[in-house]
């Protein structure tokens, strides 16, 4: 979900979260942006948001997709998702990467926005921030962050660390080989029209760039953003079914921040999850990811 426009009244995003769970849903995710580029919206604080998220459920997973990791500070940083993942007892997930827009982001501050230099100190800030989720005594030294003889207490619930999900935009295909170090990959596929545009064909190029760069056998989220009909569930259950057959491991319903999302979304997390013959590697969740 955005945290932008309609979307920004923290109380409501948390009540759609709690229909998303009461509906079956797996999950629910909101965008982090301080400001957003295309002019002057409200826009909420995707802490905040989760923080209510976490409080008004019991079982769905959460996090921000995609947090600019290079634009916080480490070690508030492990703070907040530390304290978000106790609170929800263990269903955090952390969507990482370089931010959007850079210039929006970093320029706005004052702070460099060429993306090599926000790659890297996004590289430095998820291995400093995984070292301050374990608990033990961390040093670390890298070419744009450090800590010294730091330990962060308490850790969080999920060990030996919360799932960590990257960000970019496809066809790039940097954020693949980043993601490949973690967890999952979480890209944005649009379409020609600006629209989100997935399909098996571009999933099932995904999945094996990915894999080019995955030797450990060890299990990956392949998360893919779309949008189905709530109206249509045959239609739902066909797109969400060929994009799990591509390799898919889960299937997002994207919403934007423009006027009317909130209601459409409120629609489709309400219709529930497409419910023919799922797919046990496949789970699906109610999300706006950036």
């Amino acid at each position: 979900m955005p945290c932008l426009g309609d979307f920004a009244e923290p109380r409501q995003v948390a009540d759609l979260a709690r229909c998303a769970e009461e509906a079956g849903w797996d999950g629910f995710f909101v965008w982090d942006h301080v400001v957003f580029p295309y002019g002057a919206v409200e826009v909420a604080d995707p802490w905040v948001l989760l923080t209510l998220i976490a409080s008004s459920t019991e079982r769905i997973r959460l996090g921000p997709l995609v947090t600019p990791v290079a634009r916080r500070r480490p070690g508030t940083l492990a703070r907040q998702t530390a304290s978000l993942d106790r609170l929800s007892r263990g269903r955090l997930v952390l969507g990482a990467g370089l931010g959007f827009t850079l210039a929006a982001e970093y320029g706005t501050w004052g702070e460099p926005a060429e993306p090599r230099a926000v790659a890297e100190r996004l590289d430095e800030g998820l291995a400093l921030l995984t070292a301050l989720w374990s608990g033990v005594e961390v040093d670390f030294h890298g070419t744009h962050l450090s800590a010294d003889g730091v330990t962060f207490l308490p850790t969080p619930v999920q060990r030996p660390r919360p799932p960590i999900w990257i960000g970019g935009n496809w066809p790039n295909r940097s954020p693949l080989r980043r993601a490949a170090r973690w967890d999952g990959v979480a890209p944005m596929i649009i379409g020609s029209d600006g629209s989100f545009g997935p399909t098996p064909r571009i999933v099932t190029e995904l999945v094996g760039a990915v894999a080019e760069h995955r030797t450990d056998g060890s299990a990956f989220d392949v998360v893919i953003t779309g949008r189905t009909p709530a109206d249509r569930p045959e239609a739902a259950c066909a797109t969400v079914e060929a994009i799990a057959a591509a390799g898919a491991t889960w299937w997002l319903e994207g919403f934007h921040p423009g006027p009317g999302e909130y209601a459409q979304a409120l629609r489709r997390v309400t219709a529930g999850p497409p419910r023919r013959s799922r797919s046990p590697r496949t789970r699906h969740r109610e999300e706006g990811t950036k």
